[in-house]
């Protein structure tokens, strides 16, 4: 085997040489649902592992946690060779995770590949993380392959007909393809609703277009869907190492029945038979009562070789399925068939349907190679979703080229590395035992022999020898190298693909961070003044190239364009993923975006503090190592580790203890970061009755009103500006709690109103946070354009109703039309959401800011009488830029920081805000002046005007701090809610345990949105919710009281309002009848608040009520 190991070596770096025989793909599904054991089987082919141990070994999974859990935790990459049609392929194969958790190694390996198999369980069928996998090989544009797996357990477990099996098949096909037309239909919707939205503003209302549109999209579609017809579906068992597809079948019967191969093809999946007496193909199998062709010539004949090997154990009749398939039996198998008729029915089945000839058989064929790039993915690599392609500089718009052709000669070179790896020092190629040949063990004895005859000769004659050293002697030359190999216990290798010529080792690269910007590179410069400039490029040399072999890395001779490969010496300067090229003309890759972003947070800190340089550098090398975690250091000091779940944060925390610091840790109890809110008025109380139809108690009369006052009066004293709640001159509702803020000089004052948005609206944000970002960048742009004085004439009413005349210039965006396309739509569904009312009149064009970060679920909006300020929408028009008659205010960005400020950190317990909108109904100030030109702020600030500098510092920082202060004072007005993370949980369990599982979800708090029985079988889909605070320990108490016959799979959904009162006290008769006066009952919102105040610092109250007993130190304990 060690040979056949080296043999595969070699031809794998012969193999790299043709990019057009290279295929590059992945395997995805749900967890569990058979990725690694068809990836063994796949491996056992290359003689790497033997065949029997393929679906048990679980070769790759090299980590100790993989194999003791069963899941795969990270994707690792394998080369195959194999021989299809007379030619030599070099299949590139990536297992990577099914767990939700682990959903940013699946981007990873996404990002590299062509194509990819989606595995789906016949018996689970299609699950939620199916459905994610297969809309991210519908963004990447990979070729998928659906395989159908675990079809034994149709015969074993659920003990169907071939019949029931071929009706469930087509059943679970039509699911897999509703999830694809789905993905296809949204993309169709949208682009039409974007035609009508443009036809609409060019005044032609005519829908016929858009149908038109629609019809012609809809005809291009054929190929997006799966079809054994079609040869992109694969029947596989990978347990029991056999898997078909409809084309072994139609050559085989086409021969025997003599009807055409093409025409069995077509009509071996389908509702057709076979007519005895014709000998003819007939349409129509179910509705005569006929057996389909499906049934009759491939399912009856596989259920026939499990009845008579697993479920009847005939010997007999399993010896005539043997000779009849011309299978060879071992004597071994032969003689344990009653003690292990697995074995037998391996043996039988991977002989007569191998599964690797018809898995990667299909790869071959529908599997695009490296030279077959579409030019779609290109311009999307290059520049992304929200980029157009042609703002992009000549010079890189010319190496699109360079990434069709694939050309290992090409003079430029360009790889993306989508992660690092870890990768232990035993698993490198000169730690690897090497593999002697018979001529080579036959020499060294040779020469042993001789050296042993010539030392006993010295020593007869008394002469000493060279090689016999002192004992000391030999200590020192063997320990030296054994402290070498403590400090080298592992390295750290990138994870690459090369897209356009040959990288070999000792080469100069340029290591483009996701900022690099090829249109600010000064050419004119030299390279060393280029990058002394430039914050985004580094230099890399490139130490070692290696070839992904599962658990082990072996020597790569050649690293050319389509290949998948590990570089080595480049881990100083890439954190995670980076492009390498030759040229600093190329753009960066489009960054990586997983699915599961990180939510849950613990610190961490040495329980030796001497130690803290140990961790921080153990802290590098995890974020390095894992993609998806992120490592951040908060004001306090605190070390924090953000996971995207319980179990990669538990993977994480001991990849820190055992690999990268070997020091012990204390660690925290998990960090679950929560939402601040408010809503409207309720009209409801605790008790559900109306508020304000109730008589108040005596008790409300006596509170100490007094107490609070002071208490308020005193905040209010110890700040610097003052405030007061005002009505507004010309509104009607006195109800609107509005706060008016000064300046600590009393220059400037503020209005702000606080009003709670509409959850679509919120909703609609968080999915268009990307198109946010854009919008923000292009009002960069316009500010700078018109600070610059500028020239296009345009109308734009203000709040008051009037318009002005403007000037302006045509600004040179960088958006793609499909992105300014998208932006119109966004601002056409924010329109809607925001609905008709009187409130919200106008407003998606007043709005000045989205926050925080500046793409955040809160808006600032402008309705200052008087200023007409540009709006965020410019850049939908470039020709027409809508700017008021005064151009930007002063200090206009001030307002935009303190609303930024305000929205980070929430006045409840400092989190950020989710839902608001603040309105600045007034922004006055006693010296009018605006800003034109630069010239004219200079001329500002010698005038002495408001811009200048007076005891309290400029007006600037003021109006920030005021802005801010009076946003969160707005914030308070209104009633308070604290917003808690929620995880979407889905359960499979059987009937027997689903009342254990529903008092598992009850005592986490969990809220049951469905449960539904799928068809056929005993198994339960339980879907609910369950907070993030709840859900620690939940996995596995769920498998504990379940005795492991219920899976969960948690995942971030969204979040959700605690439906209680932090600051609620009982006021009612009712209530105080009920909670009594203290109202010792637990209020969740006031208990989370409080344990995250305690957390960061903040002032917690304390009610101290028996005073004189004293609280022993035991008792704190």
């Amino acid at each position: 085997m060690s040979n056949m190991i080296t043999n595969h070596c070699e031809k794998i770096n012969h193999l790299q040489q043709n990019a057009e025989k290279i295929r590059n793909i992945c395997i995805l599904a749900h967890v569990d649902h058979g990725k690694t054991t068809l990836a063994d089987s796949l491996v056992a082919t290359c003689g790497i592992i033997s065949k029997r141990a393929a679906g048990k070994i679980r070769y790759m999974d090299s980590r100790e946690d993989e194999q003791e859990r069963g899941i795969t935790m990270k994707s690792s990459a394998i080369a195959l060779h194999y021989k299809h049609s007379d030619d030599d392929y070099l299949i590139n194969v990536i297992d990577s995770p099914g767990h939700v958790d682990f959903s940013g190694e699946v981007s990873t390996a996404v990002r590299l590949c062509d194509g990819c198999l989606v595995l789906v369980d016949v018996v689970e069928g299609v699950c939620p993380q199916t459905q994610v996998v297969l809309r991210q090989a519908w963004l990447e544009k990979l070729k998928p392959i659906l395989v159908f797996n675990k079809i034994d357990r149709l015969i074993t477990e659920l003990q169907y007909t071939p019949m029931e099996a071929f009706i469930h098949l087509q059943n679970l096909l039509e699911q897999v393809n509703a999830v694809t037309g789905s993905l296809y239909q949204s993309r169709v919707i949208k682009r039409s609703n974007q035609t009508y939205s443009d036809n609409k503003q060019n005044g032609d209302d005519n829908r016929n277009i858009v149908a038109e549109e629609w019809s012609m999209d809809d005809d291009d579609d054929s190929d997006l869907y799966f079809s054994p017809n079609e040869g992109n579906v694969v029947f596989t068992s990978a347990v029991d190492g056999w898997g078909f597809r409809i084309q072994q079948f139609a050559e085989l019967f086409s021969a025997k029945l003599g009807i055409n191969e093409k025409v069995l093809r077509k009509t071996l999946w389908g509702d057709y038979y076979v007519n005895t007496k014709t000998k003819r193909i007939m349409k129509g199998a179910q509705a005569k009562g006929k057996k389909p062709l499906f049934v009759q010539f491939i399912l009856e004949n596989l259920w026939s070789v499990y009845d008579a090997v697993i479920l009847s154990k005939d010997e007999e009749k399993a010896q005539k399925i043997v000779k009849n398939l011309n299978v060879k039996i071992s004597t071994r198998d032969a003689k344990n068939f009653m003690n292990e008729p697995k074995s037998y029915l391996t043996v039988i089945c991977s002989q007569w349907l191998p599964l690797p000839a018809s898995l990667l058989a299909s790869v071959c064929e529908h599997v695009p190679s490296p030279r077959e790039i579409l030019e779609e993915r290109v311009e999307k690599l290059m520049c992304g979703a929200t980029r157009k392609f042609t703002s992009l500089p000549t010079q890189s718009q010319q190496l699109k080229q360079n990434f069709i052709n694939c050309d290992p000669n090409s003079d430029v070179i360009i790889a993306l590395v989508s992660k690092m790896v870890v990768v232990d020092s035993k698993c490198l190629p000169h730690k690897q035992a090497k593999i002697v040949t018979k001529e080579e063990l036959k020499s060294r004895r040779e020469a042993a022999r001789k050296k042993y005859a010539e030392m006993q000769d010295r020593l007869q004659k008394g002469e000493k020898h060279e090689d016999m050293c002192p004992l000391t002697q030999v200590e020192t030359k063997v320990e030296a190298p054994a402290k070498q190999e403590e400090e080298e216990k592992s390295k750290i290798i990138a994870f690459a693909r090369v897209f356009s010529g040959k990288l070999h080792v000792g080469q100069k690269l340029f290591v483009l961070g996701p900022k690099h910007d090829p249109s600010t590179v000064d050419f004119t410069q030299t390279e060393e003044e280029i990058l002394e400039n430039s914050e985004h490029i580094n230099v890399a040399h490139i130490s070692g190239l290696f070839n992904w072999m599962g658990r082990n890395v072996d020597v790569c001779n050649n690293a050319q364009a389509g290949c998948i490969i590990g570089i080595g010496g480049i881990k100083d300067v890439v954190l995670n993923s980076a492009t390498l090229s030759s040229s600093l003309s190329c753009p960066p890759f489009n960054p990586l975006f997983p699915d599961s972003a990180p939510i849950l947070r613990v610190a961490v800190e040495p329980k030796i503090l001497s130690e803290m340089s140990v961790l921080s550098d153990g802290l590098r090398k995890l974020n390095q190592a894992d993609p998806c975690v992120e490592i951040t250091i908060e004001k306090s000091g605190e070390h924090v580790i953000a996971a995207a779940g319980e179990v990669h944060l538990r993977r994480c925390l001991e990849d820190l203890q055992q690999r990268f610091c070997q020091i012990q840790l204390n660690i925290s109890e998990p960090k679950v970061p929560f939402r601040e809110t408010i809503i409207l008025p309720p009209k409801y109380d605790v008790m559900n009755e109306l508020i304000g139809g109730q008589e108040k108690d005596m008790m409300r009369k006596w509170k100490d009103d007094k107490t609070k006052k002071e208490k308020l009066q005193q905040r209010d004293d110890a700040a610097t500006n003052t405030t007061e709640t005002v009505e507004i001159t010309g509104r009607k509702n006195k109800d609107e709690k509005i706060i008016k803020l000064d300046t600590a000089n009393g220059q400037a004052t503020i209005h702000v109103q606080a009003v709670p948005l509409p959850d679509e609206v919120v909703k609609l944000i968080e999915e268009n946070v990307e198109l946010i970002k854009v919008l923000k960048k292009e009002e960069h742009k316009m500010k700078e354009v018109i600070n610059r004085g500028t020239t296009v004439i345009q109308r734009q009413p203000n709040y008051e109703g009037e318009q002005e005349i403007v000037k302006k210039e045509e600004i040179d965006t960088e958006a793609n039309e499909e992105t300014i396309k998208n932006l119109k739509q966004f601002r056409t569904e924010l329109t809607e959401k925001f609905g008709h009312k009187k409130l919200w009149t106008n407003i998606v064009e007043q709005i000045w800011s989205f926050g925080p970060a500046g793409c955040g679920p809160n808006i600032l909006v402008n309705r200052t009488p008087g200023y007409i300020r540009p709006s965020i929408w410019a850049c939908l028009q470039p020709d027409l830029i809508t700017v008021g008659s005064t151009g930007y205010r002063e200090n206009d960005q001030s307002i935009v920081t303190g609303f930024q400020l305000a929205t980070i950190s929430g006045p409840l317990c400092e989190e950020p805000l989710h839902g608001v909108c603040y309105v600045i109904l007034e922004w006055s100030c006693d010296e009018v002046t605006t800003a034109t030109s630069p010239a004219d702020d200079v001329s500002t600030v010698q005038q002495g005007g408001w811009n200048s500098c007076d005891n309290f510092g400029p007006i600037s920082g003021q109006l920030i701090s005021t802005s801010k202060e009076a946003m969160r004072r707005a914030f308070q007005l209104q009633p308070q809610r604290l917003m808690a993370a929620m995880y979407s949980c889905s359960v499979q369990s059987s009937a027997e345990v689903l009342g254990k599982v529903h008092g598992v979800l009850k005592r986490r708090e969990g809220q049951i949105l469905n449960e539904d029985m799928r068809e056929g079988t005993n198994i339960f889909t339980v879907d609910a919710l369950i907070p993030i605070s709840q859900s620690f320990g939940f996995v596995d108490e769920i498998r504990k009281k379940t005795s492991g016959m219920a899976t969960p799979q948690l995942s971030f959904s969204h979040w959700q309002i605690i439906p209680f009162d932090p600051f609620w006290v009982p006021t009612t008769e009712e209530e105080l009848s009920h909670f009594g006066e203290k109202a010792d009952f637990e209020n969740p919102a006031l208990k989370y608040m409080r344990q995250v105040r305690r957390r960061k610092g903040l002032y917690v109250e304390k009610t101290v009520e028996h005073a004189e007993k004293q609280r022993t130190i035991t008792k704190n304990k």
